[in-house]
């Protein structure tokens, strides 16, 4: 991955997995354009790197993200450094489109837009001493857009009550709502997202990729229409380098070499 002049991010890469941590810890890593626009950079720098196989998003200090910069959102803040490559809407959908999995590590408080990034993401792992949840009723606002991605993750009295209550929600609480895929004791979060990102990362980047891109296509298709497109991307699945190379694999009893191909 290239080294951009990031101000508001800390990136790295090693062993096939890209690290991308906000990195304003003495303001809980709040999300302000700048911050966003750096993650879309970042993110895209990923998705091109054929070295990086997955992408880890986490936030340095004590917090993954206290959400929304509520100072630079009623001063209008300063504008990215980087030429601009979208908003925060732009920033949700973008993993939709890696075609490589994205794992939050979430050390501690996650509220608001936070969260929206931590539901966007295919894993969340959380330290068990931390607090979730979307705040912005008790400021006169409302999580108008992680709404959508919350949705998807959680069922709908458990998504209202969250947001119109404005309580948070314990480690615990997130992950029986869906938030969250696994909590862990503090000590253990680094280990466990170690662990998950190297087992994603010994993966077929190609049925990564493929699977990813038609679980998104697919997950707002009624299933009359799902179904055949799915079949379709089987086929195409098929074809590929990497599903004959597992193959092969599986019956000479040895472990596949991808291509990704």
């Amino acid at each position: 991955m290239q080294d951009h002049p990031y101000e508001t991010l800390l990136v790295h890469a090693h062993g096939g997995v890209a690290t991308i941590t906000l990195n304003l810890p003495e303001r809980k890593n709040p999300l302000g354009p700048a911050m966003v626009n750096e993650l879309l950079w970042a993110l895209d720098e990923a998705k091109q790197d054929p070295s990086v196989r997955v992408i880890v998003l986490t936030g340095a200090g004590s917090a993954f993200s206290a959400g929304g910069d509520l100072k630079q959102m009623s001063s209008g803040g300063s504008g990215p450094k980087l030429a601009h490559r979208g908003d925060y809407v732009d920033l949700l959908l973008r993993f939709t489109q890696l075609g490589k999995p994205t794992i939050a590590r979430i050390p501690g408080h996650t509220y608001g837009g936070g969260l929206g990034l931590v539901a966007s993401c295919d894993f969340a792992i959380a330290a068990e001493s931390a607090k979730l949840g979307t705040p912005e009723i008790k400021r006169g606002l409302f999580p108008m857009m992680i709404m959508a991605v919350l949705a998807r993750v959680m069922p709908r009295r458990e998504l209202l009550s969250m947001m119109l209550l404005g309580e948070s929600l314990s480690a615990a609480e997130a992950k029986r709502v869906g938030i969250l895929s696994h909590v862990v004791p503090d000590e253990e979060l680094d280990a466990k997202t170690t662990e998950i990102s190297h087992k994603l990362a010994k993966q077929s980047p190609t049925a990564l990729r493929m699977g990813l891109a038609a679980y998104h296509h697919q997950a707002d298709r009624a299933l009359t229409d799902a179904l055949p497109y799915l079949r379709d991307q089987l086929f195409a699945i098929l074809g590929t380098e990497d599903a004959r190379e597992g193959l092969s694999a599986f019956l000479q009893k040895r472990e596949p070499v991808w291509t990704g191909r």
